[in-house]
C-alpha cells in the first residue's frame, strides 16, 4: 500500500495503519509529514479540477487530523524542555473556508516550540488587526486557498500600515498558488511552499 495513495484514495482504516507501522519502524516524523503534504497537494489539485468537492475535503481534513494526533507525541518529544520561541499569530483570510493548510501549519509550528494563536477561517482584516494589538505575535501567517485571498491580504497589509502596526511584524504568506508575485502584490515578506518552510521563517524572524 502506497502511503500517499492510500491518503488521496481517502481510505481511513488504511491510513491509519500505515502511520502506525511508520512510527512503529521510528520512521522520521518530519518525513512523514512530506508524504502527508504530498498526498495534501494531490487532494487539493483534484478539488481544484472538480474530481472532489466538499465532502472530500472534509474527509481529508478528518484523515489528516487523526495523522497528526498520531504524530503529535513523537514530534514534541524532538522539542521537550525548550523554551516557547515566539508567537505566531494564524488565520485563513476573509473569503476562503480552506483551513487544512493552515492546521499542518499551526501543527508544526506548535510541534516546534512557537505560541500559536489561531483565528480560524473567513478571518476579516479588522480581527487580525484586532489581535495583533493584544497578541503581540512576532509573526503573522495569511492563508488562503483562493486567488480571491490575495486581495484579502492585501487589505490586512495596509491596513496593518494606516495603524502604524506594520513594521512590529514580519508577515508570511501560504496556500494555493502562492508565489514570488503575490508577496510582492500583497505586501508580504515571504512566503511558504509548506509548514516546514513556515517553521523555518518563523525561526529565523524570531531569532532575530
Amino acid at each position: 500500500m502506497d502511503f500517499i495513495s492510500e491518503i488521496v484514495e481517502l481510505n481511513e482504516n488504511n491510513v491509519k495503519d500505515l502511520v502506525k507501522n511508520k512510527l512503529e519502524n521510528n520512521e522520521d516524523p518530519l518525513k512523514i509529514m512530506d508524504e502527508v503534504r504530498e498526498a495534501m497537494k494531490i487532494i487539493g489539485d483534484k478539488f481544484n479540477n472538480k474530481e472532489y468537492f466538499l465532502p472530500e475535503l472534509i474527509m481529508s481534513g478528518e484523515i489528516l487530523t487523526q495523522i497528526f494526533e498520531a504524530l503529535g507525541p513523537k514530534l514534541k518529544d524532538a522539542q521537550k524542555g525548550g523554551e516557547r520561541k515566539g508567537k505566531v499569530l494564524l488565520g485563513t483570510v476573509f473569503g476562503d473556508i480552506h483551513d487544512i493548510g493552515k492546521d499542518v501549519v499551526k501543527f508544526m509550528l506548535d510541534a516546534n516550540g512557537f505560541e500559536v494563536m489561531d483565528l480560524g477561517v473567513d478571518v476579516p482584516a479588522d480581527k487580525f488587526i484586532q489581535n495583533l494589538k493584544e497578541f503581540q505575535p512576532k509573526v503573522l501567517a495569511l492563508s488562503g486557498f483562493l486567488t480571491l485571498a490575495y486581495d484579502s491580504m492585501k487589505e490586512i497589509i495596509e491596513k496593518l500600515k494606516t495603524a502604524g502596526l506594520r513594521d512590529r511584524v514580519k508577515i508570511m504568506i501560504g496556500g494555493g498558488t502562492v508565489d514570488e508575485r503575490i508577496v510582492d502584490f500583497v505586501g508580504a515578506d515571504a512566503y511558504g511552499e509548506s509548514a516546514v518552510d513556515a517553521v523555518n521563517l518563523a525561526t529565523k524572524w524570531t531569532e532575530v
